[in-house]
């Protein structure tokens, strides 16, 4: 059975090895764990996976392989509470939707502080309450045009502010499935120079020096001829972006390879006085924005990748943000970006057709001086005409 499994890790392009198979089962052979399928996971990750990049291709794999076993070894044989929770959702008429008020984002927090006074109970299916599967802004599973989600998915994606610590996957940087085409508009961003140590041979320099040396060698050595642009792309991470993970994860692994002198961040839905790079450690490893901005030098390419799918209060309200209550608005950190890098575009995995739905998306390209563009072939290329002008 286990050999089957290690070559689903191998399918799912995890660099796993023999000897490392093999340490694997010389711990179960030893009786290291006592036979749960979650202590088997983890000591099928500690000894099988080198580097946490590929911890989120495990899982996959490891559920997908493992999925069957699980639901044979579940004992207790109960209804699944997931189905007692999609029991309580409820079908509402598009009437019915717009018929449901829309607090504004700071009698929605008055709100929500009362009911956290008064609430003592779990409630399901209500309209006022903290709870589940109903029109209360409050809670998760129901339907409400704007709300505070708390405890549990999003489904609508109408949520203003998230009452939950959120962890991310990061991108994986080595896909290369379909990066080809993106490579070649990418390469549109360049300016050669020469730099550094004589490390590269000048053959015509060296042909024409022998020449005049009465036909002794005289080897001529040049600087190596590199990209000069420096690049940095701030990219938009869970939530909505979930729906675009695959070709985010194309561009990231194709800019990596085609821009020698980038770096990047994570933000989620807006930028606001901190960034990461770590979505395991996002946060306990903060970077500052302040220190962004003074940090790279003005004639830095900076690209922001992300839908801009959001309620308008994350962009232009304090503490708008659906994370924390943020000092400043997003709309206030965009602008410090635009006028520290000049050169700036925003490019956006959201088909373009449905942009004129999107109030967040209207908001985002002003801010941006229009210059969005679609995660498009068509689309890239534009954005680096833009940032080559």
């Amino acid at each position: 059975m286990l050999i089957d499994f290690f070559f689903t890790l191998k399918d799912a392009r995890i660099p796993v090895t023999i000897k490392e198979f093999l340490t694997l089962l010389e711990a179960l052979q030893k009786q290291v764990i006592l036979g749960s399928l979650d202590d088997f996971y983890y000591l099928s990750r500690l000894t099988l996976v080198k580097d946490e990049a590929h911890f989120d291709k495990f899982d996959r794999a490891f559920g997908l392989y493992f999925k069957g076993i699980a639901a044979a070894l579940d004992e207790q044989g109960g209804v699944p509470l997931d189905w007692l929770v999609q029991r309580m959702k409820r079908e509402l008429t598009p009437e019915q939707i717009a018929a449901l008020e829309k607090f504004g984002y700071d009698k929605l927090m008055d709100r929500l502080r009362e009911l956290l006074k008064e609430q003592q109970e779990r409630h399901e299916g209500g309209s006022k309450w903290i709870g589940t599967g109903g029109t209360s802004p409050f809670g998760h599973g129901g339907t409400n045009p704007e709300g505070v989600r708390i405890g549990g998915k999003g489904g609508n994606r109408t949520a203003v502010k998230v009452w939950e610590a959120r962890t991310y996957k990061d991108y994986d940087g080595e896909r290369e499935l379909g990066t080809r085409n993106i490579k070649v508009a990418l390469r549109r961003l360049r300016k050669f120079a020469r730099q550094g140590a004589a490390d590269e041979l000048a053959l015509d320099d060296t042909i024409r020096a022998t020449a005049s040396n009465a036909g002794y060698l005289d080897i001529r050595m040049r600087p190596e001829r590199k990209n000069n642009i420096k690049v940095l792309m701030l990219f938009d991470v869970g939530g909505s972006m979930d729906d675009h993970i695959e070709r985010t994860e194309e561009l990231f692994s194709a800019s990596r390879s085609e821009f020698k002198n980038m770096e990047f961040f994570y933000f989620h839905n807006c930028v606001y006085d901190h960034l990461w790079q770590n979505n395991r450690r996002r946060h306990s490893e903060r970077f500052p924005t302040w220190d962004i901005l003074r940090k790279y030098p003005p004639d830095t390419k900076l690209i922001f990748v992300g839908d801009a799918t959001m309620s308008p209060y994350e962009i232009l309200q304090p503490g708008g943000s659906v994370e924390y209550n943020n000092e400043e608005a997003g709309s206030a950190w965009l602008a410090r970006f635009t006028a520290a890098f000049p050169k700036c575009v925003w490019l956006n995995p959201e088909p373009e057709h449905l942009w004129q739905y999107r109030q967040s998306i209207a908001i985002i390209r002003q801010l941006m001086h229009q210059r969005m563009y679609a995660l498009t072939m068509n689309g890239l290329e534009q954005a680096m005409r833009t940032l080559s002008k």
